[in-house]
């Protein structure tokens, strides 16, 4: 069983730059896939980003590609969102996720079993 706690929102500017962090509980965080979902008003969780257990693969929505950066650190057990030149579309609640050794690529919250509370990033236009 993992913890998971997200931190780093705010308010930034259209264009601006925020980095979240995703500290996670126990021992074992380095055989978890570990993702950032994000969830706007009215409107579905998305994924974001992720990146797996063992390789260490990274994925990426499309809307994000090239503007975000997910990296981890398992001597931490701390998971990562460099997020660069943002857009007010951007807007939304960040959660991160875990899933015991799961697969690369996977995209759908329920592949996921561990959630954090979630951190809220507002871009301003």
């Amino acid at each position: 069983q993992v913890q998971l706690i997200e931190s780093g929102g705010g308010l930034v500017q259209a264009g601006g730059s925020l980095r979240l962090s995703c500290a996670a509980s126990g021992r074992t965080f380095s055989s978890y896939t570990m993702a950032w979902f994000r969830q706007g008003p009215g409107q579905e969780r998305e994924f974001v980003a992720g990146i797996s257990w063992g390789a260490y693969n990274t994925y990426y929505a499309d809307s994000v590609k090239g503007r975000f950066t997910i990296s981890r650190d398992n001597d931490k057990n701390t998971m990562y969102l460099q997020m660069n030149s943002l857009k007010p579309e951007d807007t939304a609640v960040y959660y991160c996720a875990a899933q015991w050794r799961g697969n690369s690529g996977s995209y759908a919250p329920g592949e996921y079993r561990y959630w954090g509370q979630g951190t809220q990033v507002t871009v301003s236009p």
